[in-house]
């Protein structure tokens, strides 16, 4: 497979020159700065090619062009929206960019309630604790019905959160879920946007009568509105999985398991109709055996995100060790290597390490522990590779 890393653009302290030093032969990234909605000009997606290009390095992926809220929920101006997403994609096309990672999570692109949480080493990596999260729905959005969507065990630990927490506590939860996670992957709030929570029950109102039925309609109805576009230029369309796999905050998931990734693929069973093969999402849903899930839709994947996760009882998950955890990154790297080898892929979630925790990386997304990740990756590669070979 191809070594790639998500790289955020010029404004990344992370150097494509650095990039290539340790190996990576791709690079996934977007151009960032154009709104949501807005179209990718051809001229901005070939000035943003040749620059990955000049450092000896391909635009391997984009990862994303982001589906505006309004084709997820059908709103009024869905049609307008996907008219200007299919002329990204052609312009994209015309420069030879032609894999594409998106998602289709209703308003949050990922979650997680901890950014720090720390190992016994001392490096720290995200976290998802379900009982905080469960808090913050209660007790901070305050949403409606939040409380019937968890056990009794549960929610007795959000009433003992109620009692500890403090209002610094709270302001750093707000600051984890809704603006820290979503601001720097094209979200709809930024860092330094006022009112985060106002805004955020904002959107979560655009989906009021949205069940999971509905929500897989329109991602049919957009996917057969863009594959004429897909098939004329190459573009491979690779839907990423929800992360987490499971419902949250009253709102539909669809990408989540085996049943799920059978739908798609077969509601609009066009070959440029794929996925994004995420080990790390699909392992934090204690249902998927991700090897498996590797083994059958192999074939379909066009990108591959490779990181895992470790999974506890009370429903909490922590992003593994690469080599560790129930994603079976070995496993899994045997079968694409196998059956699918020449796909992209990327490294995710590395750890925090000491020496980076003052350079401001977003979240995730640190240096050190990402090329840490990547040596440990690359050796196992090359020893699934020599064991082909044999």
């Amino acid at each position: 497979m191809e070594k790639t890393w998500r790289w955020f653009g010029k404004k990344d302290k992370i150097t494509l020159e650095t990039l290539r030093q340790i190996g990576v032969e791709g690079i996934v990234s977007a151009l960032h700065d154009i709104p949501n909605g807005q179209v990718w000009s051809l001229e901005a997606v070939n000035d943003y090619k040749n620059y990955i290009e000049s450092y000896g390095l391909r635009w391997s992926v984009v990862e994303s062009l982001p589906v505006s809220e309004a084709i997820k929920y059908g709103g009024g101006d869905r049609d307008f929206l996907i008219e200007n997403y299919i002329i990204s994609l052609e312009n994209l096309g015309k420069a030879g960019v032609t894999t594409v990672c998106y998602n289709f999570m209703p308003v949050l692109d990922w979650a997680r309630t901890d950014l720090f949480h720390a190992w016994e080493d001392g490096s720290s990596s995200l976290y998802f604790d379900k009982a905080k999260f469960a808090y913050f729905e209660i007790h901070i959005l305050k949403r409606k019905g939040a409380e019937n969507d968890y056990t009794q065990e549960i929610l007795q630990k959000v009433e003992e959160l109620k009692n500890t927490l403090t209002e610094e506590d709270n302001n750093d939860l707000i600051d984890s879920v809704i603006v820290k996670t979503q601001g720097f992957v094209n979200g709809n709030i930024k860092e330094g946007d006022l009112n985060p929570v106002e805004k955020f029950n904002n959107l979560l109102a655009l989906y009021d009568g949205i069940d999971k039925n509905q929500l897989r309609e329109n991602l049919k109805y957009f996917l057969e509105r863009i594959m004429p576009v897909c098939e004329e230029w190459g573009i491979q369309m690779c839907v990423h999985p929800d992360d987490p796999p499971f419902a949250l905050l009253g709102l539909p998931r669809i990408v989540t398991n085996e049943d799920d990734i059978d739908w798609f693929l077969n509601a609009v069973d066009n070959p440029h109709n794929g996925l994004t093969f995420c080990a790390g999402s699909l392992s934090a849903n204690l249902n998927n055996d991700v090897p498996k899930l590797a083994q059958k839709f192999a074939h379909r994947t066009k990108f591959v995100h490779l990181r895992s996760t470790n999974v506890f009882e009370n429903g909490d998950f922590i992003e593994a060790h690469h080599l560790g955890g129930r994603g079976k990154l070995i496993d899994v790297i045997r079968v694409f290597e196998k059956e699918n080898p020449d796909l992209p892929m990327r490294i995710d979630h590395g750890r925090l390490l000491t020496e980076d925790i003052d350079k401001g990386y977003n979240p995730g997304y640190s240096f050190l522990g990402r090329m840490l990740a990547l040596g440990q990756i690359e050796g196992v590669m090359a020893a699934v590779q020599n064991e082909m070979s044999r």
